[in-house]
């Protein structure tokens, strides 16, 4: 197969919050499977639209002897969705997969 991919993906698995689909607030927790300077793949059980604008929070590992949490806070659209033929995902939570842009993004940092 040949890989056509623009921008290297990285497999990281990181927890990751949908936090708005369109214009509807959502609450829904996941894991990222791929991220990208363009993109990230995650898993949600929320209702996602191809071509939709969505908001969702990556939360980063917290660094050595730090108590400051740091999330990525990132806009985006939908790109694919993928369907899990038994329901879950392997190893994490959500049955479908999201492809989405990376279009806008800011780190967030808060104390715990």
């Amino acid at each position: 197969m040949i890989e056509n991919r623009k921008k290297r993906r990285y497999e990281l698995r990181l927890p990751v919050e949908l936090v708005r689909a369109g214009r509807q607030q959502i609450c829904n927790r996941g894991e990222t499977r791929n991220v990208s300077t363009g993109g990230v793949l995650f898993t949600s059980d929320a209702a996602v639209n191809i071509g939709q604008p969505i908001e969702y929070l990556i939360s980063l590992p917290p660094a050595p002897n730090s108590e400051v949490r740091v999330r990525l806070r990132c806009q985006g659209t939908v790109l694919r969705l993928e369907e899990s033929p038994a329901g879950k995902y392997e190893n994490g939570p959500g049955s479908i997969r999201v492809a989405a842009t990376m279009e806008r993004y800011e780190f967030i940092r808060s104390k715990p």
